[in-house]
Order: structure tokens, then C-alpha cells, then sequence
């Protein structure tokens, strides 16, 4: 006789405890192998699970322990902002700190004229570009990366969700200038992590995690100055905004560079919900 789901689950969070990982991921990955919701697993609570289910669901959970592979690897899926995305090594992995910047985009963009044309700069898989391109409707969405094989990933979430992006290959603002087109919105989650804490990382994100969407010159600052060099040049709206996901450590030195490189800006930090400043919001300074 199979063993039931409560005797599968528990097992596997048993055995990833144990071994210092998330329990958690047991119930993902068990999900994903039954292709089923969280309600109908509870609905399914004391059926069993046929065997060929239960050895992929384990050999997924050994790999997991073993080799610190993210689930979403295994999964090739993450949720963000409501929505399913296809993530895999060659894109950051969305975190919950980027639906807040998500969030706060669409309350500012709320109180701008329409339509509204918006950059997300530094894409990957597109989960900025295309949650705003859906949520906003209307809006012209343009979504730069310099990797083609992340603006793949980005290609056919676009696709799959049926959202309306632009996708452009180029460093940062860069191929987006050459359109010479005007914007409203400039966002990003770039790169800000310093090279010299990539060991501070758990291995789920340095072993797995693109280096180029994780790490960055000049303590972590350096795509921020060549965006705000780049958009000294750009062509901007009246109304338009600046925002950036940061670390939890830059807003001080962030908050600088554009004072510096968009004087007319009125700068504000924004933290998130584990109180950490994690968003700088910049607006043209009215009056």
C-alpha cells in the first residue's frame, strides 16, 4: 500500500529540518508533483500517493538538501504579485521586498496623467515589467537587460501571461535612449550586492542566483550611478519617478548619487515590511 500525503509531507519536513533547510519546501515541492493546490491537498489529506510520485518528490527533496538548489529550480516556477512566473538559473529569483516596489510604483502612478510610458531597467525575468504592464493597463512598458537568455525567460512569461512589453537588449537605460522616447516611470531592482559578501549569501542564492543580477562594483553601487549617469541624457516627463529597489545599507549613499546626478529631485526612503529601507522614491521637486 502507497503512503498517504500526511505521510509523505511530514516525512520530507521532518528530513529537511533535520538536515537545516526549510521544511517548507516540502510542501511546495509536493504540490508541484501532484499538481495540485494547497486546498485540494488538504482535501487529499489521507489518500495515498502512487510510487512513482513519491520517488521524484523524495529525489527532488535529496538534491534540494544536498546541493542547496533552490526549489524554484526544481519547480521552474515562482509566484509573484499573484501571478505564476517561469524563473530558472539564468534569472534572479523574485523576492517579496520587489512586490513592494511593484506596490509602490502603482500607488504613484495612480496620481499621474495618462498613459503612462514605464522602464524597468535590469528586467530578468520580467516580473516588474510585466506586473505593471498588467496592472496599469494602458501603460507603454519597455523592460532592458543586458543577458538574451534573461529576457528569454522574460519573453515568455510576457507571452504566457498575455501582458504588452517591449523587451530590449542593452546595459541598463541604454538601449531604451537610443528610442528617444520620453518616460514617465523609471524602475529597477539592479544589482547591489557587494562582491566582497557573496559568502554572507546562503548557498540556495550565491550557488544559484545569476552573478550578474546579485553583485556590484564600488560596494554595491555601481549599476545606481550608471543608471543615474544614463538618465541625465534621458528624456524625461514633468511628472516622472525614480524607483529603486536598494539594500537595506545604501539609502544614505543612493540618496546622494541622485541628489547629485538629478538635483531636482526630492528624494524618500521607504522601508519594508521587516522594517528595513529597502525603496528610494524620486519625484520632481514641485513649486
Amino acid at each position: 500500500m502507497s503512503d498517504k500525503c500526511y505521510e509523505v509531507l511530514q516525512r520530507a519536513s521532518l528530513f529537511l529540518e533535520k538536515a537545516g533547510r526549510e521544511p517548507k519546501v516540502a510542501e511546495i515541492l509536493l504540490l508541484h508533483h501532484l499538481q495540485i493546490t494547497k486546498e485540494k491537498l488538504l482535501m487529499r489529506w489521507r489518500d495515498s500517493i502512487d510510487k512513482n510520485t513519491i520517488e521524484a518528490f523524495e529525489k527532488d527533496i535529496f538534491t534540494h538538501v544536498e546541493t542547496g538548489v533552490p526549489v524554484q529550480h526544481l519547480t521552474k516556477v515562482e509566484h509573484f504579485y499573484g501571478r505564476e512566473f517561469e524563473v530558472n538559473q539564468h534569472v534572479l529569483i523574485p523576492r517579496p521586498e520587489t512586490e513592494e516596489l511593484v506596490q509602490q510604483v502603482i500607488q504613484q502612478a495612480h496620481t499621474m496623467d495618462k498613459p503612462l510610458t514605464i522602464v524597468d531597467v535590469g528586467t530578468g525575468s520580467g516580473v516588474i515589467a510585466i506586473t505593471l504592464a498588467l496592472e496599469l493597463a494602458g501603460s507603454r512598458v519597455f523592460a532592458t537587460d543586458i543577458s538574451d537568455k534573461a529576457l528569454s525567460v522574460a519573453k515568455r512569461n510576457a507571452q504566457a501571461l498575455q501582458a504588452e512589453v517591449t523587451f530590449l537588449e542593452g546595459n541598463f537605460l541604454e538601449p531604451f535612449l537610443g528610442l528617444n522616447q520620453t518616460a514617465d516611470i523609471v524602475v529597477s531592482n539592479p544589482p547591489y550586492i557587494p562582491s566582497s559578501k557573496s559568502e554572507e549569501l546562503q548557498d540556495t542564492v550565491k550557488n544559484f542566483d545569476p552573478e550578474l543580477a546579485l553583485f556590484a562594483e564600488n560596494n554595491g553601487l555601481a549599476a545606481y550611478h550608471a543608471i543615474l549617469r544614463q538618465m541625465q541624457t534621458m528624456k524625461l516627463s514633468e511628472q516622472s519617478i525614480l524607483a529603486l529597489e536598494i539594500g537595506f545599507d545604501q539609502s544614505a549613499a543612493i540618496t546622494n548619487m541622485i541628489r547629485q546626478n538629478l538635483p531636482s529631485r526630492e528624494v524618500c526612503t521607504i522601508k519594508d515590511i521587516n522594517e528595513k529601507d529597502r525603496i528610494l522614491l524620486a519625484n520632481v521637486i514641485k513649486g
